[in-house]
């Protein structure tokens, strides 16, 4: 009778501790703090959720209007992480695309962006094109970027002395993919 009571308290104290190292579930992405200009419209259901982390490649160039120099977007290269860290895809350019592990790729045309947190790439919202190869990118038809850290512009000097030159800047942002409901 002793040894009952210690190993009673003993199996709790185990089932205590285990659930407390269980997870919560994962939340389902909202879009309620998104500016409007970014969100998707009703109808459609995300699909995927990753977080891309990598870098954006600047190039210094005259401006267009010919009136000095500027540090213009090159573009990205980035692996593509589900929510538990793996490596579900990439996304890479000139032009964007986004490519999961199986194959299927796809790029996409800018509809919006908006302001993100200071010293970070804008917050956007993409109409997706129709998907090459078949796999989790068939069927997308919406990709946002949000919580964005880091990506701008270099703050180096880009003038007439830098033209050409290439600098990378490392970013994080989360990529939310979605189909029609």
């Amino acid at each position: 009778m002793l040894f009952k009571a210690p190993l009673a308290l003993s199996a709790v104290l185990a089932l205590t501790a285990c659930a407390s190292q269980m997870s919560a579930p994962a939340m389902p992405f909202s879009q309620a703090g998104l500016p409007a200009a970014v969100q998707v419209p009703a109808g459609h259901k995300v699909v995927l959720e990753t977080v891309g982390v990598g870098q954006i490649t600047y190039e210094c160039r005259a401006k267009k209007d010919m009136a000095g120099h500027e540090w213009v977007f090159a573009g990205p290269d980035a692996r593509l992480l589900d929510r538990q860290g793996r490596q579900v895809g990439k996304y890479y350019g000139p032009p964007a695309t986004w490519e999961s592990q199986d194959g299927s790729k796809l790029t996409a045309t800018q509809l919006a962006v908006a302001p993100a947190a200071a010293g970070s790439i804008p917050l956007q919202l993409v109409k997706a094109n129709p998907a090459t190869g078949m796999g989790a990118m068939q069927g997308v038809t919406y990709i946002q970027r949000v919580a964005t850290q880091g990506g701008v512009a270099p703050a180096a000097v880009c003038d007439a002395s830098q033209l050409g030159t290439r600098q990378t800047v490392h970013y994080q942002a989360d990529y939310i993919f979605w189909k029609p409901a």
